[in-house]
């Protein structure tokens, strides 16, 4: 979680990429009421839950809101490492 938003408050070679990135998801949180911070907490309850049954890479976690015509879905890419065998 902490990879995540390191990645999205540095600076890097692709700023005009990011710069984008971060405005496409402030209309969509926008749009659906959703407050950034809530979508942080929901990434933070995301990792804790499937931390207890498979090891992922939160460096690679992307959870976002896509907008449809007239609902909002939540997706998520979440990378696991392994599953975990005994909880």
């Amino acid at each position: 979680m902490f990879d995540f938003l390191g990645r999205l408050l540095r600076g890097s070679d692709n700023s005009k990429n990011v710069a984008k990135e971060r405005l496409r998801l402030v209309l969509i949180h926008d749009r659906s009421s959703l407050s950034p911070g809530l979508l942080d907490s929901l990434k933070e309850e995301l990792i804790e839950v499937l931390s207890k049954y498979m090891e992922i890479d939160e460096s690679g976690l992307e959870v976002n809101l896509d907008e449809g015509d007239d609902s909002v879905a939540l997706v998520a890419n979440i990378p696991v490492k392994q599953i975990k065998r005994k909880v």
